[in-house]
């Protein structure tokens, strides 16, 4: 008689719960999906000790926003927006294969692209229309004195580049990031040299009215393209095809274009979000998952 294939699934609370009651639609499908076909599936509480027994485990593994711990194990998140999901063989972003696929807006219909944005707009970030205003809207991220792999520059660089074009500009903080006293004096440095440069505020409510956003690779970058906002990245991400890379045109470049820049947003979306992802609201939701775990190798 055949074994069943072990699947050890590696959540933290809140999530943890919310699967073990069985109230998570992804994973239910998931688990349908491999139970199937003869898999045995568990769910642990994930944590160091966890990560580090798992690859001595026979079978699969699977993690939610964690990097995978082997060559067996997958992880899944949340594509921005419910009901849009991606279950990737690594935890970068930017490594992920819609991250190098090509963005084609003629393939897509227009109007069901652009009656799909105004549903998602609608029911993601309901409000008043947004306004193309004068502000470049800096959403920070975590460790900003630091340049990493993925980034062109610091997130301190990044601000002052942005405050050097003279334009008003808001730089907000991430509410689940720590910033220390060393970060808050490199920003009332930048504060202090650019008058033009402010500090703080409420995130969302800038960026309904703001001219574009600039950012390393903060998803508010995406909800901007809801309502219509360029977006300047300078670091790597998987949303970045309709985006100003300072990577590749230089910051000058990139910030300079951002004001009249102005892609197909309705085609984007439906693309990147619709067409993309496991959709888990669509028919053919249970075809996309398992196309996903196989381009992850598993043997399903």
């Amino acid at each position: 008689m055949r074994q069943p294939v072990p699947l050890n699934i590696y959540l933290h609370d809140p999530m943890l719960q919310t699967a073990r009651a069985g109230k998570l639609k992804f994973l239910n499908l998931l688990r349908d999906l491999v139970e199937a076909r003869g898999w045995q599936v568990a769910i642990h509480r994930s944590g160091d000790a966890a990560r580090a027994e798992a690859p001595g485990r026979p079978g699969h593994a699977l993690y939610h926003m964690e990097k995978p711990s082997h060559a067996a194990a997958l992880t899944f998140r949340l594509a921005y927006h419910y009901p849009f999901w991606r279950l990737e063989r690594v935890a970068e972003r930017w490594r992920w294969p819609v991250a190098k696929a090509r963005f084609d807006p003629g393939a897509i219909d227009p109007a069901g692209a652009e009656d799909f944005a105004l549903r998602l707009r609608g029911r993601v970030l309901p409000g008043p229309d947004p306004q193309r205003g004068a502000h470049v809207l800096i959403p920070l991220q975590g460790r900003i004195r630091k340049q990493r792999s993925f980034q062109a520059m610091s997130p301190v660089a990044m601000v002052e580049a942005v405050a050097r074009t003279g334009r008003p500009c808001v730089a907000t903080l991430h509410p689940k990031e720590s910033y220390d006293a060393q970060d808050m004096a490199a920003l009332d440095r930048l504060a202090a040299r650019h008058p033009n440069l402010t500090l703080g505020g409420d995130t969302m409510r800038l960026l309904r009215d703001c001219a574009f956003v600039a950012t390393q690779n903060s998803a508010v970058a995406l909800d901007g393209f809801i309502l219509g906002k360029p977006a300047v990245l300078f670091g790597q991400v998987d949303f970045h095809h309709i985006a100003l890379n300072v990577a590749e045109l230089g910051a000058e470049q990139a910030l300079a274009r951002a004001p009249g820049h102005r892609p197909d947003f309705a085609a984007y979306l439906d693309w990147f979000l619709r067409r993309s992802s496991i959709d888990m609201m669509a028919p053919d939701a249970p075809q996309r998952m398992l196309a996903a775990m196989r381009r992850g190798g598993w043997p399903v």
